[in-house]
């Protein structure tokens, strides 16, 4: 059956700093009606939906009502809550989300072999459309690869996708993988490339290729300030990654906040990372196909 975490003795000793209390409005880009935030997570409250004993970091509470609040600001009306790993595959918090307005919004679960089709009927009921693995090295590496096979092919019959957090320079090493998965998969955060290793890095050519000879392939170009050179602001040196990614599949892009911002040390101004998608994608209804259609077809909200 689905996991849920044991209750937490308080007080917890957040680990992770909390996002900015009051992002900016964006100066240079208008949301289009039904812009989604494609890729933002909700944390907590920990009183009611705690965190997995087996996380990698404590991050302070960012539910659902922060969220609601930035999206007012940023003109977002739709959002794809990805379930993240210090919440383990205890999905409650991710769900009861969804909830609040299923109209505007899907999930990304985690999960293991412990489900059971009822919880997973459960789960797509409420919207969840893909499972996310991840194999990044500081959030404890690649999964069982007999489990991660198990449930790809569980969740395939259902017309879900698969999400994978890879590391940049293991993008390589699992291309028999991706050439295996039998359903749509998307690369999260630019499959994390490092700014500063340029155009011609191994891994962002990998990346390309993929997309441009592989129709199951999408990308997230999202989190920009991890990929940038320092971690801070203006993002510039982004730019060139993010868009050679777009000229390589615009219909299979998609792009989200990452809010809160998960084990960054300097957090973002969302405001800005949306003024940035401007700068990425100059021609607005090629911004509007990013941020409307392609969600769409992934995510089927109705």
């Amino acid at each position: 059956m689905a996991t849920t975490n044991p209750p937490h003795e308080f007080p917890l000793v957040r680990t992770v700093p909390a996002p900015l209390p009051e992002a900016s409005a964006p100066t240079t880009v208008v949301a289009p009606p039904l812009a989604c935030d494609a890729h933002c997570h909700v944390f907590g409250p920990a009183a009611s939906f705690p965190f997995s004993p087996a996380r990698k970091y404590t991050p302070p509470d960012s539910g659902i009502d922060d969220l609601l609040a930035l999206h007012d600001r940023l003109g977002l009306r739709r959002a794809v809550f990805v379930q993240a790993s210090c919440h383990g595959t205890d999905n409650s918090a991710m769900i009861d989300a969804i909830q609040r307005a299923p109209d505007r919004f899907a999930g990304v679960a985690m999960i293991d072999d412990s489900f059971t089709d009822e919880d997973l009927a459960h789960l797509d009921a409420n919207n969840v459309r893909g499972i996310r693995f991840n194999f990044v090295a500081h959030l404890g590496g690649a999964p069982n690869m007999e489990m991660f096979w198990r449930l790809v092919h569980r969740v395939a019959p259902m017309g879900w996708h698969i999400v994978l957090h890879l590391d940049a320079k293991d993008f390589g090493r699992y291309s028999s993988t991706l050439d295996r998965i039998p359903v749509p998969y998307v690369i999260d955060h630019m499959a994390r490339v490092p700014a500063i290793d340029g155009l011609d890095q191994a891994p962002l050519r990998l990346a390309l290729d993929r997309l441009r000879s592989d129709d199951r392939c999408w990308v997230k170009i999202s989190c920009a300030e991890r990929l940038t050179e320092g971690r801070v602001a203006p993002y510039d040196d982004v730019i060139p990654i993010a868009q050679a990614i777009l000229d390589a599949a615009p219909d299979r892009i998609l792009w989200g906040t990452d809010w809160p911002h998960p084990n960054l040390v300097e957090m973002p101004d969302e405001g800005e990372l949306f003024d940035l998608l401007g700068r990425i994608v100059p021609d607005e209804s090629q911004r509007n196909q990013i941020l409307v259609d392609n969600p769409q077809v992934l995510y089927d909200f109705s």
